[in-house]
């Protein structure tokens, strides 16, 4: 059995565990896993029950996004959670920390869920230009109605455990802060006929609700008329009504394929992989983070830095002393300036940004208006200096780009602006120029910050993953 999936029995429960740090997320070894790990559990004479639950800070939070874009390898996750719902002995999955995607999936196969508190629970796969594909868009309908899981679905928002409760994906909360203790409670509650296991595929299927259907599709077409998989997300939903599990899944099957293959698809996990590390300034080790910090003058980012420093034991002050590492320096700042040989990093408007290279600063923090995701451009200082005042930054909850030389948010922007009338095309023609200078470390930092900041499609991946797609289509289609 792979290691990151152990069956153990405790008295007449038996446990099947996952330890897949840091996420638990749906590896194959982990689908391979479970299903071994199910069989001895149901071959194991001495298990009445069996519990699901997982190892670390959460349950299961989704598909492996190693996995993303390789061939598929069997087990497929439909097939695991048919297994497990079929479980001839009562299985109870415990939820804690988040079950999203297929992990919430896994947690509908299973006959009774029980969660601790402050666990969340959702289906994402809308915000990968994808559907729920094992089995949510057919499950969920049977626990929660029509109506209210088109808007779980379409959405993909978070729900939190008492709000799962009330609507019927969770059958109930454990105080204890122990998965183990939850499970094994429930399983013999359930043994001893105080709890009712349940498999959800053999719920009746939900009424049909064609005024739901209509009004999220009147919804979805004034929000995003462009987008293809939330419309496919409510085909399925549809499906859920109209026919068995059996034939439910097949069409769920059948539109979460066409959603694979649609182009928006790989933008939007263009862009979901673009925003994992921005941060990191490549081929540099990790230096210390700054930990003292001086906020000279008066900014909005400043208010927001002070709100985490204390969990991020990070100390901003606001006057330098000789402790402090680094000062971060408002536009108008009036206070004294900070010392020689204290790093300086200059507040900067992305709107009318003056050359960086003239600014006295060894780095510049560029903002704007439209978000709070800020670009950290350094000028004069060294990689090792740039990381440390990322990760501190980062520690400090805020999201942030790092580039070199200039700013390329700036650039997207003064592009943007000179062409009104295709925004868009403006800021491609800018990614390439950006990608050739080298001001950026990846090209999709570039993205990242147009989709986040600009308004750029996020379904398109941004300007410079769209203008390399049509520059490599032209060039296969010209003679």
């Amino acid at each position: 059995m792979p290691a990151c999936v152990h069956y153990q029995r405790h008295d007449d429960i038996g446990l099947i565990r996952i330890d897949n740090p840091p996420v638990n997320a749906l590896s194959h070894a982990v689908r391979s896993g479970l299903i071994e790990a199910l069989d001895r559990g149901l071959a194991d004479d001495a298990a009445r029950a069996l519990v699901l639950m997982a190892d670390g800070r959460t349950f299961i939070a989704g598909a492996d996004i190693r996995e993303f874009g390789k061939p598929p390898r069997q087990p497929l996750l439909p097939e695991v959670i048919a297994r497990l719902e079929a479980s001839t002995k009562p299985l109870v999955a415990v939820l804690h920390g988040t079950a999203l995607g297929g992990g919430l999936e896994v947690a509908l196969g299973c006959h009774y869920r029980v969660a601790l508190p402050g666990t969340r629970v959702g289906l994402p796969e809308v915000k990968l230009g994808l559907l729920p594909g094992a089995g949510g868009t057919q499950r969920l309908p049977r626990l929660v109605g029509v109506d209210c899981a088109l808007e779980l679905i379409t959405s993909g928002r978070f729900v939190p455990v008492e709000e799962a409760v009330a609507l019927g994906i969770i059958d109930a909360i454990d105080a204890t802060d122990a998965p183990l203790d939850a499970g094994l409670g429930a399983a013999r509650a359930i043994l001893a006929g105080q709890r009712s296991a349940r498999r959800t595929g053999e719920l009746p299927a939900p009424a049909a609700d064609p005024g739901a259907i209509e009004r999220h599709r009147a919804r979805l077409e004034a929000e995003v008329p462009e987008l293809f998989s939330p419309f496919r997300c409510l085909e399925a939903v549809a499906a859920s009504t109209e026919a068995g599990l059996a034939e439910g899944l097949r069409r769920e099957r059948e539109l979460f394929l066409a959603c694979m293959d649609s182009p928006q698809r790989a933008g939007l996990i263009h862009a979901f992989f673009a925003a994992r590390a921005p941060h990191r300034v490549p081929d540099t080790d990790e230096p210390p983070m700054l930990t003292r910090i001086a906020l000279l003058g008066e900014h909005p980012l400043f208010d927001r830095l002070k709100g985490h420093a204390g969990r991020a034991d990070i100390v901003l002050t606001d006057l330098p002393d000789a402790s402090t590492q680094a000062c971060l320096i408002a536009p108008d700042n009036k206070t004294p300036p900070c010392p020689a040989g204290c790093p300086s990093i200059v507040l900067q408007p992305s709107e009318g940004i003056a050359r960086l290279d003239e600014l006295d600063a060894d780095l510049v923090l560029v903002t704007s208006p439209r978000s709070a995701l800020v670009e950290l451009v350094a000028t004069h200082a060294s990689a090792e200096q740039q990381q440390a005042t990322a990760s501190a930054l980062k520690a400090l909850r805020q999201t942030v780009v790092v580039s070199r030389g200039q700013s390329l948010l700036a650039a997207l922007l003064r592009a943007a602006n000179a062409s009104p009338d295709d925004r868009c095309a403006a800021m491609e023609a800018a990614s390439l120029s950006l990608a050739e200078q080298g001001v950026c470390y990846r090209t999709s930092d570039i993205d990242l910050l147009a989709v986040e900041v600009l308004g750029y499609p996020r379904h398109l991946g941004g300007p410079h993953r769209q203008a390399t797609l049509s520059a490599s289509a032209t060039s296969e289609t010209s003679p």
